[in-house]
């Protein structure tokens, strides 16, 4: 893989980061905030939401970048 190959696909990389981290901690803090409103409680639940968030969100980015990783080790033993 050439310099401008590589370039780009640290950019997708970097575009799927944060994708997968706005989407899940938004799914996170709406699920809490829309589960407080039907409860009539505190923001506990928007804040166990962003932690669920935020978990699901680095394991998701744990995973991007080791397939990202290991496919760019396996370009450059070819």
């Amino acid at each position: 893989m050439n310099d401008l190959g590589k370039a780009s696909a640290y950019i997708a990389l970097f575009s799927e980061i944060a994708f997968v981290l706005l989407v899940t901690v938004l799914a996170g803090v709406l699920g809490g905030y829309w589960l407080d409103q039907r409860l009539g409680t505190i923001p506990i639940f928007v804040l166990v939401g962003f932690a669920v968030g935020t978990t699901g969100g680095a394991i998701g980015c744990w995973r991007l970048i080791a397939r990202f990783l290991a496919r760019l080790d396996e370009d450059d033993r070819r």
